[in-house]
């Protein structure tokens, strides 16, 4: 019996069932009994969908495709992985300029995401709104920002590969069609319009207030010597010091 003053150990549970503004789907439950928790874990629950067998038999020019459609926000890193790795087996030398527009790609990609990723998902918790609608009516210059960025990206990545959700014209070697010069000029006028709404996502972000969180945390990633950013690349480094070189 708890002691006058003392608040009694009380019971609780919790189930939070499909995980909004997370890539999957997944649950939070958490079981607390006479004060003790009992259970606290997050549960994936999202059934495998078996690409690897999917893959089996198929041909490889087939295979960027197949597993583009992995993920419709990272379609276009899912795509140039599976082109790479038949690359790399079949010992296939890309030329400097596919380097480059893959690199193109994936920066078009992670610029995309990350606009996904502060304005839809992270802002409206950020400003204690529900969801990303809400704030059509209480930031819409902020919700204008986002969709008009969003847009741009996806236009330019239209043109770089035929799409950007499950892109066409990437392909083991190269491409199938290249842009044309005045396609290229459209598309860096288009990123030079950009500038200003990012600067603006900067000072949004700068402006926000996050939650103090600090865990002891390794983090992996590709990691170079050279001064371009590891994106198609690199070994495999950690903050903890560790770097494993492609075998």
């Amino acid at each position: 019996m708890a002691g006058k003053g003392t608040a009694a150990p009380r019971n609780l549970g919790v189930k939070v069932e499909y995980l909004t503004r997370v890539e999957g789907h997944g649950n939070i439950v958490v079981e607390v009994r006479d004060g003790a928790v009992e259970a606290c874990r997050f549960d994936v629950v999202e059934s495998p969908r078996f690409f690897e067998a999917l893959l089996r038999g198929r041909s490889i020019f087939e295979a960027q495709h197949i597993t583009s459609r992995i993920c419709g926000i990272c379609a276009c890193a899912h795509s140039l992985t599976s082109i790479q790795a038949a690359e790399e087996a079949l010992g296939v030398l890309p030329s400097a300029q596919t380097i480059a527009l893959r690199r193109l790609l994936l920066d078009l990609e992670f610029l995309d995401s990350h606009v996904l990723h502060v304005y839809l998902l992270a802002l409206p918790d950020l400003v204690g709104a529900k969801s990303f609608l809400p704030l059509v009516a209480s930031h819409e210059k902020v919700v204008r920002r986002a969709l008009r960025m969003k847009k741009a990206v996806n236009q330019v990545s239209d043109v770089l590969v035929g799409r950007h959700v499950h892109p066409i014209s990437a392909i083991v070697g190269g491409f199938t069609k290249l842009p044309a010069e005045p396609d290229l000029e459209r598309m860096h006028e288009s990123l030079i319009a950009l500038r200003p709404d990012m600067e603006a996502t900067v000072a949004l972000v700068a402006s926000l207030s996050f939650p103090q969180f600090e865990r002891p945390t390794e983090y992996v990633a590709l990691t170079s010597d050279d001064d371009v950013y590891p994106l198609l690349s690199g070994d495999i480094g950690s903050t903890d010091g560790v770097r494993l070189a492609k075998r």
